[in-house]
């Protein structure tokens, strides 16, 4: 599990084994602690962590999670404490098949072919094993600290990706062939040592042939010095010492000492092409590279809560470009900018939180991009005029569209509310394309928190909702952008819209008695800590910005 990517975590730890051992399946336990507290983690929530975990090789997720309820239990029903409760007791679960469509995809998707990643990120774990003391023998735990926050995030930013090996994968599967390091199926250019102190000979040795062979090694902080173990002979270290000198005292162009990570990207790029290089902002942004026999396939995700537009570089000149929508199945055509014998140049548009799949063909041709509608015919203003209706409950104008909370009558309702008015498109309007818009959202300030992840966004629609047109499903919302095309549900002359809209079980639990665990904690003692109690509140729930239709011919 772990949600955190550019750091050393167990599940990059996973997949990169994996990788190695030809093993096309990773799991990771997902979602834990999910934007605490319980129940208030929403879909927009669960696809940043899930994107998270993809970025880390993770293609199998196994949702944590939600508990067993006996069905006279009071709604919404028992919890447990470090889950999110990622089922129908939520409103939202609405469009939990949109999701879960998403998931699907994406999680096939990452299993095709084999991972395309330049660097190998040497573990140290003979260092790990010399700072273990009482108590503290976690050795992932401690390989983190030692590597630190640094050296991933520059190799992410300048545009590579890595896997993690270790002295045992090095002596079991490592080969060196021309001018790569061979770790199972596994095909590294770059090598490199993240402050390093202790090395056993015999992989230094590897290091060394893989040098000879035309290999890129980079040593950051200090340079090796010591061969671990109890028996190593002063020859060995004689032995080790003048290997270190010859590889970084001398002139060879392949071989780096970067005192300080800070500049390790810009070393690198010196080095080697990137593989994904994104400019001007690369620090929000991941990606995966995985290549079949035909296509290379790229996975790119905007982690952050701002709207990007960037312009990436891929490392590959291959005829076909598509870009693939992996929310709805679609592909369209890419921008391209440039191109050269090497590499090809995209402009992309990135709203918060979202992946796109590049997909480059080896065979084929780009389609030029297609920019259907983009004369605008009309603009039709939805924001007054709604009939809103909660649950069962008869319907109600609403002229303003706002938050549920913010009346006293829907301030502790938890489920769904029907939206539904009707508009006119004049005749003779021919529309090819056609947006409904609900406004970007804004991005908030983060902070702290004290478990799990959560997306610092807040939406104009809270949180999910189903969109209907001319009585059929036209789609769902529940992450930016927070448009939909809705032409092909369009008539001339009169229309009806309904809009389901599902918010979470947190307004529902702000107006009722919460559970009190203290007659169980004083019988079996304090078992777990519930999460946040004190942060449950009615929360902005429904539309909460004028939609508009705009009409494209």
């Amino acid at each position: 599990e772990g949600a955190q990517w550019k750091v050393v975590r167990a599940a990059r730890w996973a997949s990169s084994a994996n990788h190695v051992y030809g093993r096309n399946i990773t799991s990771s336990e997902t979602w834990t602690w999910l934007h605490s507290p319980v129940f208030r983690a929403t879909p927009l929530d669960m696809k940043a962590e899930a994107d998270i975990h993809f970025l880390q090789g993770i293609n199998q997720l196994i949702g944590h999670g939600w508990a067993y309820t006996p069905p006279h239990v009071e709604y919404p029903g028992w919890r447990f404490y470090a889950a999110g409760i990622y089922d129908e007791k939520n409103p939202w679960w609405i469009v939990m098949p949109d999701l879960t469509a998403y998931l699907q995809r994406m999680s096939w998707l990452m299993r095709q072919g084999t991972p395309q990643n330049d660097i190998a990120l040497y573990l140290p774990n003979a260092d790990a094993y010399a700072h273990f003391t009482a108590g503290k023998v976690h050795l992932i735990d401690v390989e983190r600290e030692l590597i630190g926050d640094k050296i991933m995030p520059a190799i992410f930013e300048a545009g590579y990706n890595l896997d993690f090996f270790d002295d045992e994968i090095l002596k079991t599967t490592g080969k060196v062939e021309r001018n790569e390091l061979l770790l199972g199926p596994n095909r590294h250019s770059i090598v490199i040592l993240p402050g390093i102190e202790r090395m056993p000979l015999e992989s230094l040795k590897k290091l060394d042939d893989f040098v000879k062979a035309g290999g890129i090694l980079v040593a950051t902080r200090r340079l090796p010095a010591i061969v671990p173990g109890l028996k190593t002979s002063e020859a060995e270290h004689a032995e080790f010492t003048s290997i270190v000198q010859k590889l970084f005292g001398s002139s060879n162009p392949s071989v780096r000492f970067v005192e300080n990570e800070d500049g390790l990207g810009a070393v690198l790029a010196t080095l080697a092409a990137p593989d994904a290089q994104i400019s001007p902002f690369a620090k929000d942004f991941g990606f995966v590279h995985r290549g079949t026999d035909d296509a290379d396939i790229y996975f790119v995700v905007n982690t952050g809560n701002q709207k990007q537009n960037v312009e990436i570089t891929f490392r590959t000149s291959a005829p076909g470009i598509e870009i693939w929508d992996a929310m709805n199945g679609s592909l369209a055509a890419a921008d391209i900018q440039k191109r050269t014998a090497a590499s090809t140049t995209l402009a992309l548009e990135f709203e918060p939180y979202q992946s796109k799949v590049i997909v480059f063909s080896k065979q084929g041709s780009s389609a030029k991009l297609l920019l259907p509608g983009s004369t605008i015919a009309s603009n039709i203003d939805l924001s007054g005029e709604w009939k809103v209706s909660f649950d069962s409950t008869g319907p109600t104008s609403m002229t303003s569209l706002h938050s549920w909370a913010d009346d006293s009558s829907s301030r502790y309702f938890s489920g769904v509310a029907t939206y539904e008015r009707s508009f006119d498109i004049p005749t003779g309007i021919s529309v090819k394309r056609s947006i409904l818009d609900f406004g970007a959202g804004t991005a908030l300030n983060p902070l702290p928190t004290r478990n799990g992840m959560q997306t610092w966004f807040d939406p104009p629609i809270r949180e999910a909702a189903v969109i209907y047109v001319n009585r059929q499903r036209a789609g769902s919302l529940w992450c930016p952008p927070y448009k939909l095309d809705i032409a092909a549900f369009l008539r001339n002359g009169r229309n009806e819209i309904k809009i389901e809209v599902g918010n979470t079980a947190l307004n529902y639990m702000a107006g009722h008695s919460l559970p009190d665990y203290k007659l169980l904690t004083l019988r079996y003692g304090e078992r777990f800590q519930a999460q946040d109690m004190d942060k449950i509140e009615p929360l902005r729930s429904g539309i909460l910005t004028a939609p508009s239709l705009h009409l494209f011919r």
